[in-house]
């Protein structure tokens, strides 16, 4: 019993360290979001006048609204093209025995190994050839260069754990293999989809390369750009408290979204986990 008891006080005590270590960041960028002047540089749990303001001069420095817009359209173009992509590529790569399918899922994979700065002079060529410069879809092509690899090889994992007994029955009713794929599949894969769908908004809206490199003006230019532009002269001259007010209001809807989606994320991170 005592046993037990102190296990129970040890992960008490784990978990809360953890929470700390994890929540910590954000907390003193709220902190820091609301200091200005030499408040910035003192070690304070709260600012005794809290700068409210900087979060009002986030969107009077430059058109922050429109940046914000801007993420949106990409980061939701993105996850829903990667995953439509990425749908129909697992149901051929799980479903369908073909030659050399372990092979070309192997190459699938390896795309996402290169960095991003050796692809950045192809996709300029790229996109500059399909004249994209400067646009929405400019960024939303660039991103599923690590969005669409990664969406297939979790969602062909995902797919390989569906019952072979559900396949076999609609087939056997007249169903095609799309049918299969969207009226079989796809309710059981609702967790799957919105865990992997999650991952890679959180990867596109947080992208900065691709994003600096392919846009010109506020008219595409996404919230992690715009941050980096709020900026002075030298380091000590740079607005701190309103990027950190821009941080911060930038990273809400990812709480947000993992919050409104908590329970279908551990049903998807655990889905297969337990056999039989």
């Amino acid at each position: 019993m005592k046993k037990k008891l102190a296990w129970r006080m040890f992960f008490g005590v784990a978990v809360t360290l953890i929470a700390l270590y994890t929540l910590f960041p954000f907390y003193w960028a709220i902190v820091t979001s609301l200091k200005n002047g030499s408040a910035l540089f003192k070690a304070e749990p709260w600012p005794p006048d809290p700068a409210w303001r900087n979060y009002l001069l986030v969107f009077s420095e430059q058109p922050f609204g429109k940046n914000i817009w801007n993420s949106i359209l990409v980061a939701t173009s993105t996850v829903l093209l990667s995953l439509f992509l990425a749908l129909t590529a697992a149901f051929a790569l799980a479903r369908i025995q073909f030659r050399g399918r372990s092979i070309l899922l192997m190459l699938i994979l390896a795309v996402s190994m290169f960095p991003q700065i050796a692809v950045l002079s192809g996709m300029f060529e790229l996109v500059q050839w399909l004249h994209l410069y400067n646009t929405i879809p400019a960024m939303t092509l660039s991103y599923m260069i690590f969005t669409l690899p990664f969406t297939v090889w979790v969602l062909t994992t995902f797919m390989r754990e569906m019952p072979k007994d559900l396949e076999e029955a609609a087939i056997m009713d007249g169903a095609t293999p799309w049918t299969v794929l969207t009226r079989v599949f796809l309710p059981l894969l609702g967790p799957s989809l919105v865990t992997t769908g999650l991952l890679a908004f959180i990867a596109a809206w947080n992208e900065f390369l691709f994003a600096l490199t392919f846009t010109l003006s506020d008219d595409a230019r996404p919230v992690p750009v715009a941050i980096a532009l709020l900026s002075g002269g030298s380091q000590f001259e740079l607005p701190w408290g309103i990027i950190m007010a821009a941080s911060v209001i930038v990273t809400v809807p990812l709480i947000v979204l993992v919050l409104g989606f908590q329970r279908k994320i551990v049903s998807g991170l655990t889905a297969g986990a337990v056999k039989g």
